[in-house]
């Protein structure tokens, strides 16, 4: 019973958001929309967006950075307005994700499939246990809180923009917004995973993907992320946009974030020889031996 309940859940999630998302091209396209509902999305999409990466991905699961509680209890709501499921249970997911990526067990490997990847696995495999696998969150009590008022901030989310903007408002910033979010959000599972460059080798298939990049906030830097999955930056050239690395930045230098863990920059460095080694062998003899780098992969 639990688990058809779950899939007619799954089932509202996913076709309601894109019924309204249709209804609101038709009203775009008949130009019955206005700046402020563009506005109202604008900023709700952003405000969700950073509790999902900064929140939700870099500083709960990954332990990226020390944030001060005020910081930590609004990145934990905002990321609960996404409607992605509750702090702990995204938490859990993501971490199983990294213990069998792209191996039995992963909970959305396109191994199995584009489309199973992408939203066809929330329909199929059963929740991660918080228990096992971010037993440290389970004790954390702001965040057990917000878990389990996880209902209360997505109402919030519907409630906010229709209140700045009627149903409009709540058409652009709740309905609309919440088909954009998960798409991308769902975006770093299906496409990171598939299309795109591979910077480093991992045991994985995760790829950096620059589209994906830009509407996730730097997210899309996946195969940089799953090299480096505690790194506080996913963009690790100048040119590979990290919006949620840069707000974490303006958090730290505002004495708001501490403890941000970014790559050593000799482990950076042997990795990236080690790169060369891997991809040029023509210059891998000399490589290996002025700099002293293994021939084998990391």
């Amino acid at each position: 019973m639990q688990s058809v309940l779950r899939k007619v859940i799954v089932l509202v999630v996913v076709v309601v958001p894109f019924i309204a998302t249709l209804l609101a091209i038709y009203l775009l396209w008949q130009r019955a929309v206005n700046w402020l509902d563009l506005a109202i999305l604008g900023v709700m999409y952003t405000l969700t967006a950073f509790g999902v990466t900064a929140g939700f991905h870099r500083m709960l699961t990954h332990r990226s950075f020390r944030p001060h509680p005020v910081v930590k209890f609004l990145l934990l709501v905002f990321g609960s307005m996404a409607l992605e499921g509750s702090a702990l249970e995204w938490a859990a997911t993501h971490i199983k994700h990294h213990a069998h990526s792209d191996r039995e067990g992963d909970p959305h490997s396109p191994l199995e499939g584009f489309w199973h990847a992408h939203m066809g696995w929330m329909f199929r495999v059963p929740d991660a246990d918080p228990q096992f696998y971010c037993r440290n969150l389970v004790d954390d009590k702001m965040v057990v809180f917000v878990s389990r008022t996880s209902l209360l901030w997505f109402a919030l989310a519907m409630v906010i923009p229709f209140a700045l903007g009627g149903w409009t408002g709540l058409l652009w910033g709740g309905l609309v917004r919440i088909f954009l979010t998960h798409h991308v959000t769902w975006s770093v599972n299906s496409v990171c995973h598939t299309f795109g460059k591979r910077e480093f080798e991992t045991k994985d298939s995760s790829r950096n993907e620059w589209v994906v990049g830009l509407l996730a906030f730097g997210e899309g830097w996946h195969n940089n992320h799953h090299a480096f999955p505690r790194s506080a930056f996913h963009g690790l050239h100048w040119w590979q946009v990290d919006f949620a690395g840069y707000l974490i930045r303006v958090l730290e230098r505002l004495g708001l974030a501490t403890d941000v863990y970014r790559i050593p920059a000799a482990l950076l460095a042997r990795r990236a020889i080690n790169e060369m080694v891997l991809t040029d062998e023509s210059v891998a003899p000399v490589l290996r031996e002025s700099m002293k780098v293994p021939a084998t992969k990391l």
